[in-house]
């Protein structure tokens, strides 16, 4: 179901008994009805919590996982001391970007789910851009 940000906004607004998460799964998926990963160009999901953020490379036509990463894994916790700021995201998209190569991954779909694209989410994308990817 994809919805206009108008539309959207009007849920937000006017009907009090949708939950926040409600509205960031039907935020969500409007975007992403937009964004499909292919094999020659697969999609850059990205999860972002709290503490940290994490990032896959995804094949939607066959719906596997090409590469992963996260501020949790050992190379980038041993450089940061918190997986919450713009540099930590930043080493991550550097770090994924070098990952994807190594598969021959050149070209991505960047999909930022219900983030704005803004903080960290930009910084881990300029991160990917800066390792190799293009968008």
């Amino acid at each position: 179901m994809k919805f206009s940000k108008r539309t959207l906004w009007r849920l937000k607004n006017k009907n009090k008994k949708l939950k926040p998460n409600k509205y960031k799964k039907l935020k969500r998926d409007s975007l992403r009805g937009s964004v499909k990963g292919t094999l020659e160009r697969p999609r850059l999901s990205v999860y972002r919590s709290n503490e940290n953020i994490y990032a896959q490379i995804i094949d939607d036509t066959t719906s596997t996982t090409l590469v992963a990463c996260s501020t949790l894994d050992r190379d980038i916790k041993l450089d940061s001391t918190n997986g919450r700021t713009c540099d930590a995201s930043r080493r991550m998209g550097e770090k994924l970007a070098e990952l994807s190569l190594k598969k021959n991954i050149t070209k991505i779909v960047f999909d930022r789910g219900p983030y704005i694209y803004h903080g960290r989410i930009k910084a881990l994308a300029d991160g990917a851009r800066a390792g190799g990817l293009q968008f």
